[in-house]
């Protein structure tokens, strides 16, 4: 596996062999279990489908059940699939974080953003505002002109506008493992990931660019 499914914990800080503080981010990465394997035969791609954190059996609808019957594990919250995978896993086998990561990898983490719903363009862009002076008393938050008026007569899309904001799935890239609690199931992120405490997650080996 190149992966596992994970929850966000929260965050704290270690100290490196140098003495020097390293703020992380600490996951609860697993047990996940094989809920199916896909193969390019039958389902035209190869992965590997995990389930994550156990969920009450009377919240899960029939054909759900029997998909978890048919791997002989019970029934789990999250799904998740990881492409490309080898096949020599088997249905129901369980992965923990010790087996998957080792300290020192790199590793992306996928997860939903904070959502922070209806926002201006002060906050949801980073907008300055309008000037201060001359007797301005209610633009200065406002976004300012939004096009022209004859010409092109209309506003283009992807104007940065007011709107919702937050509440999307966000990829953070080349994060390094600087610490593994296998007792647990915790995994030490140095840096931050997205999300609220009691997300969940997705952590993906890869290459540092």
């Amino acid at each position: 596996m190149n992966g596992l499914l994970g929850k966000k914990i929260g965050m704290t800080s270690i100290f490196d062999d140098a003495g020097h503080v390293v703020p992380c981010t600490v996951i609860e990465a697993g047990p996940c279990f094989v809920t199916q394997i896909k193969t390019k035969d039958r389902d035209g791609y190869q992965a590997v489908q995990l389930g994550f954190e156990m969920k009450r059996e009377r919240l899960v609808k029939k054909p759900a059940k029997g998909h978890f019957a048919k791997a002989s594990v019970k029934p789990l919250r999250i799904i998740r699939e990881f492409r490309d995978e080898a096949v020599e896993v088997q249905p129901g086998q369980e992965f923990k974080v010790d087996s998957v990561f080792n300290k020192g990898d790199v590793v992306s983490v996928i997860g939903t953003s904070k959502g922070k719903g209806f926002q201006g363009v002060v906050r949801r862009h980073h907008f300055g505002g309008g000037a201060r002076t001359h007797g301005q008393s209610d633009r200065e938050r406002a976004p300012g002109s939004i096009g022209s008026s004859s010409s092109p007569s209309r506003v283009f899309k992807g104007m940065r506008m007011a709107g919702r904001m937050g509440g999307e799935q966000i990829t953070v890239r080349n994060l390094k493992v600087v610490g593994i609690i296998p007792d647990s199931n915790l995994l030490l992120i140095r840096g931050s990931v997205p999300g609220a405490i009691n997300g969940y997650l997705e952590i993906r080996k890869t290459t540092a660019h």
